[in-house]
């Protein structure tokens, strides 16, 4: 049974470092792309013009006015 609460303290620490490992696989061609300047005017234009539409799409959801 001490076996089992050694790994339930190490869970959080495993958890941690998969969700690390977890963006710098995903993130690592974005931060290549942004080395160029054209490309990363692009992606800032992208991402605002995302952010924009889930937040729009939210606020018709949820009847914000």
């Amino acid at each position: 049974m001490s076996n089992f609460w050694v790994n339930l303290y190490k869970f959080p620490r495993f958890l941690i470092s998969v969700l690390i490992g977890f963006f710098l696989t995903t993130f690592q061609p974005v931060f290549k792309l942004l080395k160029n300047k054209k490309r990363k005017i692009l992606f800032i234009i992208l991402i605002a013009i995302i952010i924009r539409i889930c937040y729009t799409i939210i606020k018709i959801m949820t009847g914000i006015k």
